[in-house]
């Protein structure tokens, strides 16, 4: 099996190369990545029982036909995810982000390979409590330019894949948490693990304490794509991805179990999303899939991780 990965190197492409290996021995994986937050690490002391290549490019500019041709299976990973960040770089992002994902889908339909392209929970924007696939349209109200345009990049799938026969899903991913190669620290789990470390105060939205979001477990990430690929699972469709659900405090409380000295600064400046909502996964759930992971043991491994760094 030859199986492409672009953002090979960010923080769930690092995880991911290394697990699609261990369930996929003797494939050719094929990294691309620009490089442009140097995480080199992420490539460091790869496994031997798959064929890696790993290819630096810029997906906007490149020709990826030659790289596509002769693959099964392209994980679409590479965007810039910085949502809070977006609000400043809506021209950068739309270039980036959108034009990457047109192009990744073109030369999927022209090489016939089947894609998986990685969508956001951030895409709702609801006032109820609990939010499916299915739902209405005015329930997709995202809150930043990243969110907006995630939403551009799943309708351009879903007309692909209606229209013109693309092989391909659309899987909306919870916040990720848990340790990586190419680990990030600017998403709220990582970031306030990071923050509780250093003794730096963990600044919350005072309104915003009790909000549920969704969250998504590294490991439940990596093994949600591995069984799409396992079950030829390209049915054209959008599926929610997601461990759980938790509030703000949830995730406060189990790091003060590893950081019982936590300060919480409680600020009133707004913040983008200012809504509560539960995003359900039963859809991926009904076709057998099941979540194993677990925001306390995400923590805790985080947590142990970092502590080196900052020891008393």
């Amino acid at each position: 099996m030859r199986i492409i990965v672009t953002g090979a190197t960010g923080h769930i492409g690092s995880f991911l190369i290394r697990y699609l290996a261990s369930q996929f021995q003797g494939s050719e994986i094929v990294m691309i990545d620009n490089l442009m937050t140097q995480r080199f690490s992420s490539l460091f002391n790869l496994p031997t029982y798959a064929q890696f290549r790993f290819i630096e490019a810029d997906l906007t500019t490149i020709d990826l036909n030659p790289i596509f041709k002769g693959a099964n299976i392209v994980i679409h990973l590479a965007a810039i995810t910085d949502a809070a960040g977006s609000v400043h770089n809506v021209e950068l992002i739309e270039s980036n982000n959108f034009t990457g994902t047109e192009k990744v889908a073109a030369a999927c339909l022209e090489n016939k390979c089947s894609l998986i392209a990685l969508s956001s929970t951030s895409v709702y924007g609801t006032q109820n409590s609990v939010v499916s696939e299915d739902c209405n349209e005015s329930e997709l109200q995202p809150q930043s330019p990243y969110a907006f345009i995630k939403l551009k990049e799943e309708r351009l799938i879903d007309f692909l894949c209606r229209k013109k026969g693309l092989s391909g899903v659309s899987l909306r991913f919870g916040t990720i948490y848990g340790c990586s190669q190419g680990m990030r620290f600017h998403t709220a789990v990582n970031k306030f693990c990071w923050q509780a470390i250093m003794g730096l105060p963990i600044s919350v939205w005072r309104t915003a304490y009790d909000q549920k979001r969704p969250y998504l477990d590294l490991g439940d990430a990596s093994r949600a794509i591995c069984f799409f690929i396992k079950n030829n699972l390209f049915d054209g469709r959008i599926y929610n991805v997601l461990t759980n659900n938790a509030t703000v405090r949830e995730i406060v409380e189990c790091i003060k179990e590893f950081e019982p000295n936590l300060e919480i600064s409680f600020v009133d400046d707004q913040i983008m999303n200012q809504l509560s909502y539960e995003v359900s996964s039963e859809r991926i759930q009904s076709k057998g899939f099941n979540f194993s992971g677990n925001l306390h043991a995400g923590i805790e491994s985080t947590m142990k991780l970092l502590q080196a760094a900052n020891s008393k």
